[in-house]
């Protein structure tokens, strides 16, 4: 069957909304319409996509697979046609989407959304979370977005641009407070980690083992702004990025000092060779890399 790349938007729909009808409405076409791309699509994966469970229908695991994949491919798509010779920052109402955890949102995205109301007031910026998963596809995923912040060592192979220097911290809470935690403290207690650090390049643990700390982990999370309301009012250790943490810290959580330095963290921004000659892009490029100077002189 010659392909025709319109059936992308109604793949897209059709999976996206499980309903013939209700994708028909959703692209302003008829029901006929959409059932006779729905059948082209059918013959050519050989795959029914949607199947009907009583009064509704699922989809097949080949159309489960593909959510993902038509969803991606829409977005690059799109980011073609947005594409322009020149970009004026003032005048622009471009959209940005970039993937950061959420440590560095009220770090590096709240420094950038205040710089671009100074330098482009129409722009507008789409943070998205940063999860394993995105980590682990990142050579992929960034294909689908403008940039990921990510330690320095993470990633290979990608364009990057330095940012700012964090360093790993330790959070407690106020009421079992002991400065500092000796080694013995450290490892006694209940410890409190984001992402299991799966990243040895980044992970603070391959330190904490060479200084002879065994790390009991009591809760692992994917929100590093969660570990100080999970350390307060416990006898847990939190660990998390110590710009983040001083942030968040209160009267019931505190930063605490540690007989020996856990390491740096090299926040930087990546992006897919395909943006490199884009010039909005380039703009970005710029604005971060001063955002990254903004917050190292803070």
């Amino acid at each position: 069957m010659a392909l025709d790349l319109n059936l992308i938007v109604s793949l897209d729909a059709l999976l996206q909304e499980r309903s013939v009808t209700r994708a028909a409405q959703r692209l302003g076409l008829s029901q006929p319409t959409l059932s006779a791309a729905l059948a082209r699509l059918r013959r050519h994966f050989n795959d029914d996509l949607l199947t009907r469970v009583g009064n509704t229908y699922e989809l097949t695991p080949l159309g489960e697979r593909l959510v993902i994949q038509t969803g991606q491919a829409l977005t690059s798509t799109e980011r073609v046609f947005q594409t322009r010779p020149e970009f004026e920052p003032q005048r622009s109402d471009k959209e940005f989407t970039i993937v950061v955890s959420d440590c560095q949102l009220p770090i590096f995205g709240r420094v950038l959304a205040d710089l671009l109301v100074e330098q482009a007031p129409n722009v507008r910026l789409k943070f998205q979370h940063s999860t394993n998963n995105i980590v682990h596809t990142a050579s992929e995923y960034l294909r689908t977005v403008d940039a990921i912040v990510l330690p320095q060592g993470v990633l290979t192979n990608m364009p990057t641009l330095h940012l700012y220097r964090d360093r790993w911290a330790c959070v407690v809470s106020t009421h079992t407070i002991s400065q500092p935690l000796s080694r013995d403290q450290l490892t006694a207690r209940p410890w409190v980690v984001a992402y299991e650090h799966p990243f040895s390049t980044m992970s603070p643990m391959p330190r904490l083992l060479a200084e002879g700390v065994s790390i009991r982990t009591a809760i692992t999370t994917e929100d590093f702004l969660a570990v100080p309301y999970l350390v307060a009012g416990t006898d847990r250790i939190g660990l998390m990025p110590e710009q983040a943490a001083r942030l968040y810290s209160s009267a019931d959580v505190t930063v605490v000092d540690l007989p020996f330095e856990l390491g740096y963290l090299v926040e930087s921004l990546w992006w897919h060779p395909v943006h490199e000659r884009d010039p909005a892009h380039i703009w970005l490029r710029n604005i971060a890399s001063r955002v990254g100077q903004l917050i190292d002189e803070r």
